[in-house]
């Protein structure tokens, strides 16, 4: 299931996350939808709706500093 939100709710929403170490990857596609990947197997995959490319590359900058391997296609 795809979500599409604003990229401050997609912040918040990744927050807690980042602060427990559940994701275990995440990718950026060429589409700027990012996929997150859990510890336990599950998945989300986000349509952020109102920002650029610039802006996606400064998220994935923020995971890799967090410790989140990011992968771009």
């Amino acid at each position: 299931m795809m979500k599409t939100c604003a990229l401050q709710d997609f912040m918040e929403e990744l927050r807690p996350w980042l602060d427990q170490d559940h994701i275990h990857r995440a990718e950026l596609d060429e589409q700027g939808r990012f996929t997150l990947y859990f510890n336990d197997g599950m998945k989300n995959v986000y349509t952020i709706n109102d920002c650029n490319r610039a802006q996606l590359a400064e998220v994935v900058q923020s995971l890799r500093q967090k410790g989140v391997e990011v992968n771009e296609g």
